[in-house]
């Protein structure tokens, strides 16, 4: 009975060992056989590495098709984290070690480099990386070719690094041009802005994308950037490059056609940065110091449709600072008062009082709401209103005057007294602030207070302070001027601290007298002015500012026309516009402007000017000229600078005599920096060969 149990057992234990091995060779068979070919490829992908290639940014060119922005080759030094943790600690020292040695670098600012920022121990940004953790990481920039090729030859010292050529920008700056302020700049894409792209499905952005961060560069990023490639290596398990797998191209990115002239363009920003130079040597006698001038801007754009001819804002900065990664003192410079930052774009993101560029909007406002171009005024030297003497600061005395001369001569009693009887006939100070002011809902109808559109980022809207403003003011000030207020003290500001206190909401007969000239609480952009002017050109219609013309394919085919567009049009008779018109035409003769003028033919290039002197509390005086014919818009501005034309005046006439090819008195259009001193209405040829070629004239643009 026992033997017949052992037997038994035996048999099962035989059967289980037969089993056992059945299913091992029948599953060996399916490996080797059934599934060779599926394992195996399983097996290859393992050893296949996709390597980003990034796609060549667009160009960006000038009206004419001059390259502003362009792209040069640079190369580039990774590391790959993933592969250099897999070989071991003290391997992972020895290639670092090595290859420290080779960039001329420390091996503890190498190891800092590698490093995701934020994490313990990284490099400040934006030398550290801020893409995703699994991408190679680029610790060198810009290096020899030959470094590139040495380490690319003894791949077996540096396993889990290589060098690639990537394409960077490059500013070829035609005629010496920097056009920095509208053109922007680009830096690598954060983790956080890959993120957002994923969940917004933009698969255009790769943890090695860089994006616009301002100007041209971020408005049109989508245009600009193009998409990645991928090329496919297989690597053995030491991550060394065995050979090549598969390439899938990149799409590069498209080319922007501006509106600007590089030839205009470097005019400008030349006689803009001598004007200030020069001011700073101008002594003050108001201040008793020099000008501090301290910043400007200029702004040149096409009357009859909106398109910005050039743009130009001062202090400016080399766009080549972001090529490579930006260093820590540069990124502190550009963002510095001291260096009076020299980021930010005065023609639309700085606020300044218009000053007497103001005064043809109060005189369109005035002869629509009750005054006659018959109309005579007292110009006298002073006016006193609410027991506050207000005196001209550019004109003398003139007796009775007709709005045109007030314009000419730039008048302030003549405005004054204007503003104070439509501020009588609003009520006055009284408390109700829905008061509607002819004065300033005209401004407002003129764009003043809102953005004008323009296809940069970062404008700023300007304010109109009118009851509302004030009463909003007021509410959000006044804490900080009762307790200055209660401090000792009988200076201006302390003065003036204890009567805000009090009713600082109220909009007094002070306020709208200085609002009349563009001074006050009152601040716009010199692109809002710009626009103005441009409406007083053209007819009454107000563009929306634009500095893209056209998105070009690699083909050379267009992908998207920007067309101007009309915004609305000013509130004033076509009547009212042509008498401000001829008045304005009359400041270069017998005006403010007239000193500055002698020998220009204004006959053949009739411009109308404006001049202006801003006064701001606590800082010398803002230079303005606003001048325009019935093709171009010049506005010129300079902070701290001194007078309207005694500052800007030289500037603004030489940008007018480039316009139009003028040489003393004569003119000559063959020698204007457009041809035919007209904004050319078609699109440079791009052809296939990649040359580009100028533009053939279509008569596309509206008028």
């Amino acid at each position: 009975m026992l033997r017949t149990r052992s037997s038994l057992r035996l048999v099962v234990v035989q059967v289980m060992v037969l089993a056992l091995f059945t299913t091992l060779f029948a599953r060996l068979w399916y490996l080797q056989v059934v599934g060779a070919e599926t394992y195996q490829a399983a097996a290859q992908d393992n050893a296949v590495r996709d390597i980003e290639v990034t796609a060549p940014r667009g160009l960006i060119v000038d009206a004419m098709g001059r390259p502003l922005v362009a792209n040069r080759t640079a190369w580039v030094v990774t590391v790959d984290r993933d592969v250099l943790d897999r070989l071991g600690a003290s391997t992972r020292r020895a290639v670092l070690g090595r290859l420290a040695n080779t960039l001329g670098l420390s091996r503890e600012e190498l190891e800092r480099r590698t490093k995701t920022c934020g994490e313990p121990g990284a490099a400040e940004p934006p030398v550290c990386w801020n893409g995703s953790p699994y991408e190679p990481v680029p610790v060198a920039e810009d290096v020899t070719q030959v470094l590139a090729a040495s380490i690319l030859e003894q791949a077996e010292d540096y396993p889990g690094v290589t060098a690639e050529a990537r394409k960077v920008r490059a500013y070829p700056a035609p005629f010496g041009v920097n056009a920095v302020h509208a053109l922007g700049y680009i830096s690598p894409i954060t983790e956080q802005e890959l993120d957002a792209a994923k969940a917004r499905g933009d698969d255009g952005v790769s943890p090695l994308s860089s994006v616009g961060r301002s100007g041209l560069e971020d408005a049109y990023d989508r245009y600009l950037r193009g998409t990645s490639g991928v090329h496919q290596v297989a690597v053995d398990s030491m991550g060394r490059v065995l050979g090549d797998a598969a390439v899938i191209e990149p799409k590069p990115g498209h080319t922007l056609v501006t509106s600007i002239d590089a030839k205009v363009q470097a005019v400008v920003e030349r006689e803009l940065e001598r004007s200030i130079l020069q001011a700073r040597k101008t002594f003050d006698e108001v201040t008793g110091r020099k000008y501090v001038a301290d910043s400007g801007s200029v702004v040149v754009m096409d009357a009859t449709n909106g398109r910005v001819v050039a743009l130009a804002s001062y202090p400016t900065y080399d766009p080549n600072v972001w090529v490579g990664g930006i260093s820590q003192g540069d990124l502190d410079r550009l963002y510095s008062d001291q260096a009076d930052t020299p980021l930010l774009n005065r023609a639309t993101q700085g606020l300044f009082a218009p000053g007497s560029t103001f005064k043809p909007v109060t005189a369109a406002g005035a002869l629509t709401s009750g005054y006659s171009i018959k109309d005579k005024l007292d110009c006298s030297s002073s006016y006193t209103v609410g027991g506050r003497v207000f005196k001209n600061y550019e004109s003398a005395s003139y007796g009775r005057i007709t709005f045109a001369e007030a314009l000419q001569l730039s008048c302030d009693t003549f405005f004054y007294r204007i503003a104070y009887a439509k501020w009588l006939e609003a009520g006055g100070d009284r408390e109700d602030t829905s008061i509607k002011d002819p004065l300033v809902e005209n401004a407002k109808a003129f764009g003043f207070g809102s953005k004008t559109g323009i296809d940069l980022p970062g404008e700023v809207t300007g304010r109109i302070a009118d009851r509302k403003w004030k009463l909003s003011y007021w509410k959000a000030s006044k804490d900080y001027y009762c307790k200055l207020g209660k401090e000792p003290g009988n200076d201006f500001l302390h003065v003036f601290a204890r009567e805000f206190c009090i009713d600082g909401w109220n909009y007094r007969a002070g306020d709208a007298v200085n609002f009349s000239i563009g001074q006050g609480d009152t601040v716009l952009t010199p692109i809002q002015l710009a626009v103005a002017y441009g409406a007083l050109s053209n007819g009454g219609t107000l563009w929306e500012p634009r500095v893209a013309k056209a998105v070009i394919d690699a083909d050379g085919d267009v992908v998207k026309r920007i067309w101007p567009h009309a915004a609305g049009r000013i509130p004033i008779p076509q009547r009212i516009i042509d008498y401000i018109d001829r008045a304005l035409l009359g400041t270069g003769k017998v005006g403010t402007m007239a000193w500055k003028m002698g020998g220009f033919p204004l006959g053949r290039v009739p411009v109308r000017f404006k001049t202006g002197t801003a006064e701001v509390f606590g800082k010398q005086t803002t230079s303005w000229i606003a001048s325009y014919d019935e093709q171009y818009v010049v506005i010129m501005q300079i902070s701290q600078g001194g007078t309207g034309s005694g500052t800007s005046g030289d500037a603004a006439r030489t940008i007018w005599e480039t316009l139009y090819g003028i040489q003393g008195s004569k003119v000559d259009l063959r020698n204007a920096a457009q041809p035919g001193a007209e904004p050319p209405d078609g699109l440079p040829v791009f052809k296939p060969s990649g040359q580009i070629s100028p533009p053939r004239r279509t008569g596309e643009n509206p008028r």
